[in-house]
């Protein structure tokens, strides 16, 4: 019997696109698989973030994010670095079954005025909503069964 396999999202800087990254897999799988969020440079996730996610009915405001030390004390199924510099400063995990690496632009680092920014949070927000249903339909297609995450 499988156990729900869990799925690590690290970002490779501020911790903005792993929280919705967990949080739109969270919304999309439902209770097939546990999400988990961490970041290099782990810091509360922007309000343009909760505010993006807020448009598309998903409320990350809750949500913790983990240094990237304490993902290592765990088991995943899949880990997936997140961010343009993710093959550079992403970490080998010899204990996720399968890693996958997403570029996506650090919306943080996004100038000009508040919807402007937010702009910024939607790009990678819609990205990450491909990226996430991508995800899925490739470990379906390729009948990828993970052992389970403990």
């Amino acid at each position: 019997m499988w156990d729900k396999p869990k799925v690590l999202f690290l970002c490779t800087g501020h911790p903005e696109r792993s929280e919705m990254a967990e949080g739109l897999l969270r919304s999309i799988a439902g209770e097939a698989m546990i999400p988990v969020s961490a970041a290099i440079e782990p810091a509360p996730v922007s309000p343009l973030a909760v505010d993006a996610m807020k448009e598309i009915g998903i409320d990350i405001s809750g949500q913790q994010v983990k240094d990237v030390k304490g993902a290592f004390h765990d088991r995943f199924a899949y880990a997936v670095g997140l961010g343009d510099q993710s093959k550079e400063r992403c970490p080998v995990f010899p204990f996720a079954f399968r890693i996958f690496r997403w570029s996506l632009e650090d919306p943080t680092a996004a100038e000009g005025s508040r919807d402007e920014r937010l702009d910024a949070f939607r790009r990678v927000r819609n990205q990450i909503d491909h990226n996430v249903r991508e995800f899925l339909s490739q470990i379906s297609r390729d009948n990828i069964q993970p052992l389970a995450a403990r």
